[in-house]
């Protein structure tokens, strides 16, 4: 392991209190033993709306805004920030230093980012973006905590 990847995997493992790591693995592994992939996205995706719920954004009238605002909330939490481009067709966000694996596991990674599908979900439908429009995850996560979403019209399986 190179230097740099040893600094990277300190400072994940820095993401998660020490009071909380091993109760937070070991909730994540009992779940993924009782529920399916499938039923822990749809789970995670509400705990995340719930999550949008209890922290929500303030009105925004242009994306720096918007993107500024969410980063601040996430930055308050550690949570890492959030860089937002307008494509032609959606929104793409880039989601930084997201703590999941740190707090989760590896094997979490399956089903854990559909909470910030949930929140980011939660937090455009209070900006007036409408139900119409869905936040998906476009990418797994990279090796520093970073996803790929993109909030617009829902993609065809």
């Amino acid at each position: 392991m190179d230097a740099t990847s040893s600094v990277i995997n300190y400072l994940s493992g820095r993401q998660v209190s020490v009071q909380w790591k091993i109760f937070l693995l070991s909730t994540a592994q009992e779940l993924a033993e009782k529920f399916s992939a499938a039923e822990l996205r749809t789970f995670m995706r509400r705990v995340g709306g719930r999550f949008g719920r209890e922290l929500p954004v303030p009105a925004c009238t242009t994306l720096d805004d918007i993107q500024l605002a969410m980063s601040q909330i996430w930055t308050r939490l550690d949570w890492g920030w959030v860089e937002i481009t307008d494509e032609t067709d959606h929104l793409h966000l880039q989601h930084y230093c997201a703590p999941l694996e740190a707090a989760l596991g590896r094997e979490a990674l399956a089903w854990t980012p559909s909470f910030l599908e949930g929140v980011y979900q939660q937090w455009f439908e209070q900006l007036g973006a409408g139900d119409r429009l869905r936040v998906s995850q476009v990418s797994d996560f990279d090796s520093i905590g970073g996803i790929g979403l993109r909030l617009g019209s829902p993609v065809a399986a």
